[in-house]
């Protein structure tokens, strides 16, 4: 038996065990230790590690080990970085069982255990060391190198790195054959001029001599993702309040006022004198309530306080209450006096009793004020002329152009709402396409604008998408198995397009990405 001392205070007591058996309970007392309940949000984690990997970004490494593990719940990604300033503080320890934590978090990340062989070779537990490389090596699943860019650490693992390494700890358990073929594989992985290690490593293994471990910068941090980072800050959403009309003159408050403290027995009338800011019209209070039947005219309520722009000669006011202009009858309005000194006299007056009078009749075409913007109101005209085409395509749309409007008209505006060119488009009078129902430059537009119901008629859309293809203006060969290898001259069937600097296409049966700036478009009569 023997006793476990943890950072709680408390002692552990556990039986003797050895090799991986010991290792494997260690790292379940590791995670007890430093994790804690999962009650700790995923911003809160996310803030905690963008201000741990600043402060290994500033060399402040303690200060970043001891953020790390406030952590409540770390990632394997977490975990890692943890694991790597143990290292640089050379607590093989602490940073072996990190790796521990790390690899049960994802049993996919070589990365990790490449570190954790690196770990044990210096504890000098060689046999561990080298089945964690051989692990890496697995994990690497036959290809040349792994990038961990897009997870946000700035390395790139290469499988001769770890071939070197396995030649190295075999070295160090005396298999000089053993150590011999790993480095004779890691030849066939080099991927760089700069990997003369390996040509080095097989001239020391000649002469049985030891060589340099190949290391990771243990300064590299696994990072958060940049996106998330950025929407850890604060934004105001809702802006700034502006005062738009007030009783008190200048008045630039825009927050919530305090109680003000009520005066018993005060007057039923407002203070005076009263100054009721405007910037145009005369105001109007409203008598009677107004419900709109058009998009043009305004509801108001009995006590609305309305400034009327100009008065029609149908009765109808044109009006701006709450920064919004519309349509209301007049005889539902009553001017109202604004003075400095009311009459003492004249207590509040009530809301009228009487029926509201009936709804004027609309002029129809009567032009409002010239000084009224047009995208605030516009003349109603008669649409009797036009026609609602609804179109059927993968989802349905409609567009309105002149009963009798030719075939060019029609197409330009489906060609628009669908943003294609007409060439692409074909229109039909029915579901099936067929030689009889389909719409073109020759068709006779008579029999379609008769098919017109209540100035309604409905179609079908179709769209064929024409095939692009490419020339190759320069040779491109790669290593990488998700590359389109092709030669000068060929021509290549685009797929797709990837970004601003690669595409997606299909030569001489292979299909594969490659930069667009490799080939150019043949036009449509080269092909």
């Amino acid at each position: 038996m023997c006793y476990l001392y943890t950072p709680t205070m408390t002692f552990i007591t556990l039986p003797l065990l050895n090799g991986t058996n010991q290792r494997n309970f260690l790292t379940v007392v590791y995670s007890s230790v430093y994790s804690k309940p999962a009650n700790m949000s995923f911003v809160d984690t996310l803030r905690q590690w963008d201000e741990a990997v600043t402060c290994v970004n500033r060399q402040d490494f303690s200060k970043a080990l001891e953020i790390f593990l406030g952590i409540q719940e770390p990632n394997s990604k977490i975990y890692f970085d943890i694991g790597c300033l143990h290292l640089l503080d050379q607590d093989f320890d602490a940073a072996e069982k990190a790796f521990d934590c790390s690899i049960r978090k994802d049993e996919h990340l070589a990365i990790a255990f490449f570190q954790r062989g690196i770990t044990f070779y210096k504890k000098k537990r060689y046999e561990e060391s080298l089945a964690d490389f051989q692990k890496t090596f697995k994990t690497l699943r036959g290809n040349q190198l792994i990038d961990y860019k897009a997870l946000g650490l700035r390395y790139i693992l290469y499988a001769c790195d770890v071939l070197h390494n396995m030649a190295l700890v075999e070295a160090e358990l005396g298999n000089w054959e053993k150590a011999q073929e790993h480095l004779t594989k890691a030849l066939n992985y080099k991927t760089e001029a700069r990997f003369n290690i390996i040509d080095k490593a097989l001239q020391s293994i000649l002469k049985q001599k030891l060589f340099k471990l190949v290391e990771f910068q243990s300064k590299e941090m696994f990072k958060p993702n940049k996106h998330y980072v950025a929407e850890l800050e604060k934004k105001d959403y809702l802006g700034k309040a502006k005062v738009v009309a007030s009783v008190v003159p200048q008045d630039e408050f825009s927050g919530f006022a305090p109680l003000q403290p009520q005066v018993q027995d005060g007057p039923t009338r407002p203070k005076e004198p009263e100054v009721l800011r405007v910037l145009e019209g005369e105001p109007h209070t409203v008598l009677f309530e107004f419900i709109p039947e058009t998009s043009d005219e305004l509801a108001v309520v009995p006590g609305n306080i309305v400034f009327v722009l100009q008065k029609g000669a149908d009765n109808w006011a044109n009006v701006v209450f709450n920064e919004r202009r519309g349509l209301v009858p007049y005889n539902y309005l009553e001017r109202l006096e604004i003075s400095l000194a009311s009459n003492k006299n004249k207590g509040i007056t009530p809301p009228p009793s009487r029926q509201p009078p009936t709804r004027p009749e609309r002029i129809q075409g009567w032009l409002f004020c010239s000084f009224i913007s047009s995208h605030h109101f516009q003349e109603k005209q008669s649409t009797d002329n036009s026609c609602i085409v609804k179109v059927h395509f993968n989802f349905n749309f409609v567009v309105s152009v002149p009963c009798g409007s030719p075939y060019t008209m029609l197409i330009e505006k489906i060609s628009r709402k669908l943003n294609l060119p007409s060439s692409a488009i074909t229109l039909s009078l029915t579901s099936e396409a067929s030689e009889q129902s389909v719409i073109s430059a020759n068709t006779e537009m008579e029999e379609l604008w008769s098919r017109a119901s209540g100035g309604r008629v409905t179609l079908w859309c179709n769209t064929k998408e024409e095939e692009i293809h490419l020339v190759a203006l320069h040779s491109y060969e790669s290593s990488n198995p998700e590359d389109l290898n092709f030669q000068q001259g060929d021509k290549i069937k685009l797929l797709s397009k990837i970004n601003q600097d690669w595409l997606e296409g299909q030569c001489n049966g292979n299909t594969g990405i490659f930069p667009a700036s490799f080939v150019e478009e043949v036009p449509a009569n080269g092909q």
